[in-house]
């Protein structure tokens, strides 16, 4: 069992073994929670440095930010660790040239919950890591699903780079999206993805929905979507039911639920819906996919719409999220892609119904 996972010692053990002086690159919440750990685990830590460009003689956390080109005058053997994430491709080439030069390492925080993925928490979860990569839809889907568990205990990079799929591949091949689509969007910021979709379609479709809780990002959601017509956009969470949540406002994509937010409207799909139907349903809530998919739970069992779910908010994620879209529809075939992206963000489970794979 697991024999797939082949990395069992953690980027944390490795770091702590470090005798070379170990650089943070980057600010923001992704040092912090790095920090964090090498508090918790007692990894020392010689300082912190952003890119030349970025760096105006500023702190952070007690720390006078370097630039990478002062370090490398000065220290002759080093290790970094990185604390932001890279989503585009020059600044991944960046970071890969900067790898041939250092030890470069990622480690693996959750955006939402806490805990950390190491080859011991895989072993409590043997049976349902196991049992996802059993049921994948093809070997590639395998080979993804072991990359990106091997890269979130060991933190090294080239997991990431041997599974990186274009996400017109996935549109094109997986989701094989048409001029037919009544397509919920689950997180639609500011309307990224429904503008994506409809550059698929050439602008025909048969009808849109989209869900934002964050207000401002629904306001540029609202502006998006103004001129398009048979689109239903929604100021809420997606939740399970329809309630009321608590729900902290961040800036960009991250804005979550929180138990320190104020109270905002939740809405489940199948409320939406109102019993009609869905062909495509993408999530991307921040860690609240679960509870966006018991909301669909309705909607997924009797269309079986095909689905685009972020795997990557919570540990957790990437077991229970496909065994309950197989428990709330078992009609699937169950693919695993991992787009352009330091750390293992954009990594997405894609459902298809299996009568659609002829």
């Amino acid at each position: 069992m697991l024999s797939f996972i082949t990395e069992k010692q953690t980027v944390w053990e490795v770091l702590k073994a470090e005798t070379r002086p170990i650089f943070i690159y980057g600010m923001g919440d992704g040092a912090e929670k790095i920090m964090r750990v090498f508090r918790e685990k007692n990894i020392p830590l010689a300082g912190i440095f952003a890119s030349d460009d970025f760096v105006r003689g500023h702190s952070f956390a007690g720390y006078k930010v370097r630039k990478l080109s002062e370090i490398e005058e000065q220290v002759e053997d080093f290790v970094i660790v990185l604390a932001f994430a890279a989503g585009y491709q020059s600044l991944v080439d960046k970071l890969l040239e900067i790898a041939e030069r250092h030890t470069l390492l990622v480690p693996d925080v959750p955006v939402a919950g806490g805990g950390l993925f190491t080859y011991d928490y895989c072993l409590e979860h043997a049976d349902e890591i196991q049992q996802v990569y059993d049921m994948l839809a093809d070997p590639f889907s395998q080979k993804v699903y072991a990359n990106i568990i091997n890269f979130k205990i060991s933190g090294k990079i080239p997991y990431l780079m041997e599974v990186t799929t274009p996400k017109d591949d996935i549109y094109r091949n997986i989701i094989k999206i048409t001029q037919n689509e009544t397509y919920v969007d689950l997180g639609a910021y500011n309307g990224d993805t429904i503008e994506e979709v409809m550059s698929y379609t050439k602008g025909k479709y048969v009808r849109m929905y989209g869900v934002e809780p964050d207000r401002k990002n629904f306001k540029k959601l609202r502006k998006c979507t103004a001129e398009m017509p048979y689109v239903s956009i929604y100021n809420a969470v997606a939740w399970c039911t329809d309630t009321e949540v608590p729900f902290s406002t961040k800036a960009g994509r991250q804005s979550a639920v929180s138990a320190l937010g104020q109270s905002i409207t939740a809405r489940s799909v199948d409320s939406i819906l109102e019993g009609k139907p869905a062909t495509i349903i993408k999530m991307d809530v921040e860690g609240c996919e679960r509870e966006a998919l018991w909301g669909s739970a309705q909607t997924i069992s009797k269309y079986a719409p095909r689905l685009m779910v972020s795997l990557y908010h919570r540990n957790e994620d990437i077991f229970t999220l496909p065994l309950l879209i197989k428990t709330l529809n078992p009609h699937y075939d169950i693919y695993i892609r991992h787009q352009l992206y330091i750390p293992a963000w954009e990594t997405n489970l894609y459902a298809v119904p299996k009568e659609n794979r002829s």
